[in-house]
């Protein structure tokens, strides 16, 4: 089918489809019926010659084809977006979107609720879907798959924007009791006296605390990782194992009635920031969800925020 034949329309129509992966949901969204919005799939289906959406179960899930154009589909329907609401305000109330947040799920444990609040206030059309953090290092935000990444960001697109906005520390985290509490701590005390227990979604035993005990000529016994710090906490509640846990994750910690400690180590700073891909830099909506998630996280933080910054290297990204 030759371009000039093409209704733009089915793009805005193809967007809402990829990212509700459903027919229902779709025609909901888009104010059609269900029949109506089958045949727009199905008009879809013939301009691009690939069925888009296929049966798996009970669902419908994106063919290859679908994945390989949705970031591209998102990106041109955003740009006509902000042509057509250049030089006027945005009614946020307005709004029908769903936006995928990236991030460890301490920070929407940390920050969810107050963003959910802040959403239902000032843009109650949008959604937020919160994804945890993969295994594997993926171009997310080139592809679409998450429209913000927030948490200790890493990211090799060069063309990817990144915004760091405070910094952390790394502490320490036993149950209560524990003995290393006893005492002065030393780096060979926190070395030897008790088994240690990395957090790291990738399964490394390793990280920067091995490398300032190297430089000490002590090394750590590490009895295994967990991909995430909510259940790192669980296991330390039960056991004589020693985590490590950032200020965010501070109310879960007193939920478990663990206890925090210095670590007796110079460790690099943990950098708390966000990053998105260029192609939203003229979206009203996201750039709403960018503000949003700055304050929130500068009250979090009692306002220290830091300084923007075009790059910085992740050494706390297990």
């Amino acid at each position: 089918m030759r371009v000039t034949q093409l209704d733009l329309n089915l793009l805005v129509a193809l967007d809402v489809l990829l990212e509700e992966q459903s027919v229902g949901g779709a025609a909901r969204r888009l104010h059609l019926s269900e029949p109506a919005m089958s045949r727009t799939l199905g008009r879809i289906r013939k301009a691009l010659g690939d069925p888009v959406l296929v049966r798996a179960g009970r669902q419908m899930v994106p063919t290859p084809r679908a994945l390989a154009v949705r970031a591209e589909v998102s990106a041109v329907v955003e740009r006509a977006r902000a042509l057509f609401t250049q030089g006027r305000d945005v009614d946020l109330r307005t709004v029908e979107r769903t936006f995928t947040v990236l991030g460890p799920d301490t920070i929407a444990a940390a920050c969810g609720a107050a963003l959910f609040l802040r959403t239902a206030a000032e843009a109650p059309g949008v959604r937020l879907r919160f994804l945890a953090e993969s295994h594997v290092d993926a171009p997310f935000l080139r592809e679409g798959t998450a429209d913000l990444e927030i948490g200790a960001v890493g990211v090799a697109a060069p063309e990817v924007h990144v915004e760091t906005l405070l910094e952390d520390r790394m502490m320490g985290v036993v149950r209560a009791g524990h003995p290393l509490l006893e005492g002065e701590l030393t780096a060979e005390r926190f070395a030897t006296e008790a088994g240690h227990l990395i957090v790291s979604r990738r399964g490394r035993l390793r990280g920067p605390v091995d490398e300032a005990l190297a430089e000490l000529g002590l090394e750590r016994r590490v009895v295994g990782a967990v991909g995430t710090i909510p259940s790192s906490l669980f296991v330390i509640r039960d056991t004589d194992l020693v985590g490590l846990v950032s200020s965010w994750v501070l109310p879960l910690v007193d939920v478990l009635d663990l206890v925090t400690f210095d670590v007796p180590l110079r460790l690099p700073p943990l950098r708390l920031g966000l990053a998105w891909h260029p192609r939203h830099d003229a979206d009203p909506a996201h750039a709403w969800l960018r503000r949003t998630v700055r304050e929130l996280l500068a009250q979090w933080s009692g306002g220290q925020l830091a300084g923007p910054d075009s790059r910085f290297s992740n050494q706390w990204s297990p």
